[in-house]
């Protein structure tokens, strides 16, 4: 494996900590990301996404959903195991998780819902007007001219 040095990033650029620390999380991360429980992302329109988690066997209760830091925690942990009931087969795993996505600038999280085994999570990325593309006017040499004529005209 290839190992890269950020050290000429980190002194070239002021304000770009973040991508360069991610991208050495990312390069450096030798153990193997968790694949329980499975989960979808989904692009559901131009500014919105959803996270599908399947949690099957895990009730409202047992399931949280919490933003901190520009990361999304999925977390879930089953209340305690009812000992009544005898399994001869079990392929349902409750067992705890947690999953985290790295959430971009100015996404956040519009709602969550529990149906069917799937917990949704929806997201919005919301630029600022000041971030967005704007058309700036040219205006022409003419125009320029005759404002200055004009102007001394009146003088």
């Amino acid at each position: 494996m290839r190992t890269f040095d950020f050290a000429p990033l980190h002194r070239a650029t002021i304000g770009f900590d973040q991508i360069a620390d991610m991208m050495d999380r990312v390069l450096t991360n030798d153990v193997a990301q968790p694949s329980y429980p499975p989960y979808n992302i989904e692009k559901t329109d131009a500014d919105t996404y959803r996270i599908s988690v399947a949690v099957a066997g895990f009730s409202e209760n047992d399931l949280s959903v919490e933003v901190k830091e520009n990361a999304l925690i999925v977390a879930g942990k089953k209340a305690a195991e009812d000992k009544e009931r005898s399994y001869l087969h079990r392929g349902i795993a409750t067992r705890a998780f947690e999953r985290r996505f790295a959430l971009a600038d100015h996404v956040r999280v519009t709602g969550a819902n529990h149906e069917n085994g799937m917990l949704n999570i929806d997201l919005k990325r919301e630029v600022p007007e000041a971030l967005k593309s704007r058309r700036i006017e040219i205006a022409s040499a003419n125009a320029i001219e005759k404002d200055v004529v004009d102007a001394k005209a009146v003088n």
